[in-house]
């Protein structure tokens, strides 16, 4: 399983690839928005479950980022994951808007790159586990990514009872991948291009 496939940077009208701002000038429609809360929902997640970070790790981000206004508390990150249409439970859920969301991408994004270490260590580990033929599982660091994440998964989103151990597997295995792109320089950009367009389906 490689993860050599690296998305294309979409270019302005210069032919220069866009800056932060230009990229989320545009906002998503709102019929796409509940797509990207659960996406992004699902990236934290991922984070939660192989470095072991919680709500605190969040909040430091954030400040360090200047986005209080946005996640000013352990209550406000609460209801902005909580925002995902495939969570458990309707209390405290709210919508969430584009500048939300945009501050959810760099926080996300800035955590990946502080565990760019360990998440390389796990892709790399995933690689020769496929080029072994053998089950991700049974190497410690993936099978504790696997268990972790869902478990997570079971116990918060409303269709975990639909999944099968496999298919979390592999959506646990894809979201691995997804973070090494979002650990490197241009990873909001990436993530923010990687939301609109699975947004669209």
């Amino acid at each position: 399983m490689r993860s050599t496939v690296k998305p294309s940077a979409p270019t302005n009208e210069t032919g220069s690839s866009p800056n932060w701002e230009e990229l989320t000038q545009k906002a998503p429609e709102v019929t796409q928005l509940d797509n990207i809360k659960a996406q992004l929902d699902l990236v934290l997640l991922a984070l939660e479950a192989l470095t072991g970070i919680g709500s605190e790790a969040m909040l430091r981000v954030a400040a360090e980022l200047n986005l209080e206004s946005m996640v000013a508390d352990r209550v406000a990150l609460w209801r902005l994951r909580q925002s995902n249409p495939l969570r458990k439970g309707q209390g405290g859920r709210k919508k969430l808007d584009v500048e939300e969301a945009r501050s959810l991408v760099l926080i996300s994004c800035h955590l990946a790159k502080q565990h760019q270490a360990l998440i390389r260590r796990a892709v790399a580990l995933l690689e020769q586990m496929a080029e072994q033929n053998r089950a991700p599982h049974t190497v410690a660091l993936l099978g504790d990514y696997i268990d972790k994440f869902s478990n997570f998964y079971a116990s918060r989103m409303e269709d975990a009872e639909d999944l099968s151990g496999k298919e979390l597997t592999n959506l646990a295995l894809k979201l691995l991948i997804d973070l090494l792109f979002y650990s490197s320089p241009n990873g909001h950009r990436r993530l923010w291009l990687a939301l609109l367009d699975r947004a669209k389906h």
